[in-house]
């Protein structure tokens, strides 16, 4: 019997948390994302769906300022991302992060997990050799691992347990917003409504906001606030 998801609990502000607007991507001649306009409230979670090849992955990577976009503007808590300098965008970095498709591929095959978990606190300067590993093991424990897997490679993990290392990860830059790229699609139907419950619980713990790309129409339904589409570049619904 499959285990049922739970619907994360709304939660909504005044003031968006992301507020993209006109927001264009272009790769030569071919415009990827076509004056692209939505806003991301904190705590909510906003569905991003469409075919293939229709721009969503251009978004998100826009978004999270990873490709500079071409025109609009991008602001998060208030800032205009686009107008700032890569070292302008350094601390709020941290703030939005991502969670991707495919959980062994996140991960570094030579890294073992406590490894993996502690990067960005080492890489933001946030590491100490006496609370560190503490604070892993504490990561580990909030997304349904024990200290254990902490001495394991990603090989020796199922896919849930690697997606759940990868939230792990980005948790522990204590982010407002997680872009949430496919985190299920490429994992077995039984354990996608483990990880969907672990994201719904977090958000309510945490208020996390999630932008969500999902293409499953299913968990669009029971999972977020509310779905926008994207064709051809351009939003089609909302």
């Amino acid at each position: 019997m499959s285990t049922p998801v739970i619907p994360p609990q709304r939660r909504t502000g005044d003031d968006p948390l992301l507020d993209v607007r006109d927001l264009v991507v272009r790769y030569g001649p071919v415009t990827a994302v076509d004056h692209v306009s939505f806003a991301l409230e904190a705590g909510e979670t906003l569905a991003l769906n469409g075919p293939s090849g229709c721009g969503k992955s251009s978004t998100i990577t826009a978004v999270l300022q990873l490709r500079r976009p071409d025109g609009g503007e991008v602001r998060f808590e208030g800032r205009e991302l686009t107008a700032l300098t890569e070292r302008e965008l350094r601390p709020l970095r941290p703030r939005m992060q991502p969670v991707f498709q495919d959980p062994y591929g996140s991960l570094s095959p030579r890294h073992r997990v406590r490894d993996a978990v502690a990067e960005p606190l080492r890489v933001q300067g946030r590491w100490d050799d006496t609370d560190g590993p503490a604070r892993v093991a504490e990561l580990l424990e909030r997304v349904g691992l024990d200290s254990a897997h902490g001495d394991r490679f990603p090989h020796e993990l199922s896919g849930g347990q690697c997606q759940r290392v990868g939230i792990a990860r980005a948790l522990a830059s204590q982010p407002r917003l997680l872009v949430l790229d496919e985190p299920v699609s490429a994992l077995d139907p039984s354990v996608r409504a483990g990880i969907l419950n672990l994201l719904a619980g977090l958000q309510e713990d945490l208020g996390l906001a999630y932008l969500f790309i999902c293409h499953d129409q299913a968990v669009v339904r029971h999972f977020a606030d509310r779905a926008i589409e994207m064709r051809d570049g351009r939003l089609v619904a909302g």
